[in-house]
């Protein structure tokens, strides 16, 4: 799917008067509420970095991106517009959305440390080949998040925490890694 429909896909969960699983779970329809409104707000404000740019720009050959994700990960929502706006700035690089939690189950050949964690972006050269994956999350995030489960924090206050790095970072070090994965990876 592209992004358009994954918003779409957001807008037919929320106004579903019965849900599909697991949103008919209050916590994952109110996580999907938030995630579509964080997304909107990265949508209008996200700046990719300039050395990011340039460094997608120069790609000269085809890349396909695979996204994965689902509308209810708060980490996507933070990533995933990021990601969009990447694609956007090489008309050789294509991408589509795959949803984790649906086939074709592309997560189970990228898991982290043996878990589903998305998102995740794997990207492929013209031949289908995997180049390069990244994720679930900037390292930053991961390290705060591993902190935070180390001293056996809530996941309240961890989600809370996670969204104030979220928020104070801006996407820098997301477009950090991904230009030096790029740099390193397809030059």
């Amino acid at each position: 799917m592209d992004y358009q429909e994954y918003e779409q896909l957001f807008d037919e969960i929320l106004n579903n008067s019965q849900p599909p699983y697991p949103y008919d779970n209050e916590s994952y329809l109110n996580y999907t509420k938030l995630n579509k409104s964080r997304m909107h707000r990265w949508d209008k404000h996200l700046v990719l970095s300039e050395n990011l740019c340039k460094i997608l720009r120069d790609i000269k050959t085809h890349l396909h991106w695979l996204i994965i994700t689902e509308p209810w990960c708060g980490d996507a929502a933070h990533s995933v517009p990021f990601l969009i706006q990447m694609v956007a700035q090489n008309s050789l690089i294509t991408y589509e959305l795959q949803l984790r939690d649906s086939p074709p189950f592309m997560i189970e050949s990228y898991l982290t440390n043996g878990a589903k964690s998305i998102p995740k972006l794997v990207v492929r050269n013209e031949n289908g080949d995997d180049l390069l994956n990244w994720g679930p999350r900037p390292k930053g995030a991961q390290e705060l998040l591993n902190r935070l489960k180390a001293s056996d924090t809530d996941f309240e206050a961890i989600k809370i925490s996670l969204q104030q790095w979220y928020n104070n970072d801006k996407g820098v070090t997301l477009c950090q890694e991904i230009a030096e994965l790029a740099s390193n990876t397809l030059f």
